[in-house]
């Protein structure tokens, strides 16, 4: 999302707010905008996680690898880069 930014010639800010970094994209790529669910999960393991009493359950942990996969493949795709290939 960083990338994007910096490819729009916009201001990254240094924050682990997906949500907010999402706000400045959504203007110029409105079809981020159905990741904003994901992100605003995703934001939660940014931070919280680093933290004693924050316990990710093994089925959240792999809800988020799912989602920061279908950012990351958003955003690749809105940079001009292949979406990854996944193992199955």
């Amino acid at each position: 999302m960083k990338a994007l930014l910096e490819e729009l010639g916009l201001s990254v800010p240094k924050t682990h707010d997906l949500e907010q970094l999402l706000a400045l994209l959504v203007p110029h790529h409105s079809v981020l905008r159905s990741q904003r669910r994901g992100l605003a999960f995703l934001t939660t393991f940014a931070v919280a996680a680093r933290y004693p009493g924050f316990n990710a359950k093994g089925r959240d942990a792999k809800a988020a690898l799912r989602w920061a996969g279908k950012v990351r493949d958003a955003c690749r795709v809105l940079l001009g880069i292949p979406p990854t290939k996944r193992r199955k």
